[in-house]
């Protein structure tokens, strides 16, 4: 007998906030929302820092990744936990979903499935040719450089032929142990943004629109981004649910960052399948979407 049905697990600083700003509110309200959900369906619910000293992951028999946003900082220690909590209990999304999710060269398996993304190279470690030399390979007049592993805009770089000199150096330094991306800039994620299209069972629930300051192209709030809301086409909608579809198993959550290439057609940034923020806070009803699903898949 499990003494719970399912953990919301979050990094430490979120989980009882000292500092009381409209960031921590935010992952306290949409946690509390979702707990909310879960609860209402009959779960037992827990909420608990992923990285718990001394916490029997086998006491609860799903484990729901949430606001763990400070896994790629720590990922070798995460990945242990990772290994070592699948002995012990079952995640939402599926461990074969999170370990796939958590490298961005799925996006590979998602163009070739069919998935429209923008033109992407990959870099792996221990390559010893100079950014430039791959920046000329590549091709493309402006480029944006990150991690396979990362998030929140984390080691992002903008690099045009300009600037490519003064990130020699950095990229040298990354590329001795980590895997890293070119994409060719998309240019009107500056004018048009960047929307977040919530995605549960493999259903549309509701999207949000992200737009950078003025002169950034990073849409994050971290960095000065601001949320609109936002009503997508159909198309828009087909779109985001055809990207779930593609993956090789249907997860119970999805949050589909989509934006407008550079010949004004629709593809895909990032498919969100581990901790994304779901912005519950800005359609409540979909914490019960969520809801619905997690119980539909457990067994």
């Amino acid at each position: 007998m499990f003494a719970y049905d399912i953990t919301l697990i979050t990094a430490e600083k979120y989980l009882n906030p000292t500092e009381r700003n409209a960031y921590n509110n935010n992952v306290l309200l949409e946690d509390k929302l979702v707990q909310d959900a879960l609860e209402a369906e009959g779960l037992r619910v827990l909420r608990l820092n992923w990285d718990a000293k001394d916490f029997d992951w086998s006491t609860t028999k799903y484990v729901l990744f949430r606001a763990i946003w400070d896994y790629f900082e720590r990922y070798d220690e995460f990945l242990s936990w990772l290994e070592r909590a699948r002995t012990q209990t079952m995640f939402i999304n599926s461990i074969e979903t999170v370990k796939w999710n958590i490298d961005k060269h799925y996006l590979l398996d998602l163009a070739w499935n069919g998935v429209a993304i923008p033109p992407t190279y990959f870099i792996e470690p221990g390559d010893e040719r100079s950014l430039k030399k791959i920046f000329d390979t590549c091709g493309w007049p402006k480029v944006v450089l990150k991690p396979a592993i990362a998030g929140g805009a984390f080691h992002t770089y903008v690099i045009t032929p300009e600037n490519i000199v003064d990130y020699e150096i950095l990229f040298k330094e990354l590329i001795a142990k980590d895997s890293f991306m070119l994409q060719e800039f998309q240019h009107q994620i500056m004018s048009k943004g960047e929307v977040s299209l919530m995605v549960f069972g493999g259903q549309y629930s509701h999207a949000v629109l992200k737009k950078g300051k003025p002169g950034d192209f990073r849409v994050q709030d971290d960095f000065g981004g601001t949320l609109h809301e936002y009503r997508p086409s159909p198309s828009e909608i087909a779109f985001a649910e055809s990207c779930v579809a593609a993956c090789k198993e249907l997860p119970a959550y999805a949050r589909v960052d989509v934006l407008w290439d550079n010949n004004d057609e629709l593809v895909l940034g990032e498919l969100e399948l581990i901790e994304p923020e779901l912005w519950f806070r800005r359609h409540e009803p979909a914490a019960k979407l969520l809801a619905d699903s997690i119980v539909k898949n457990m067994t």
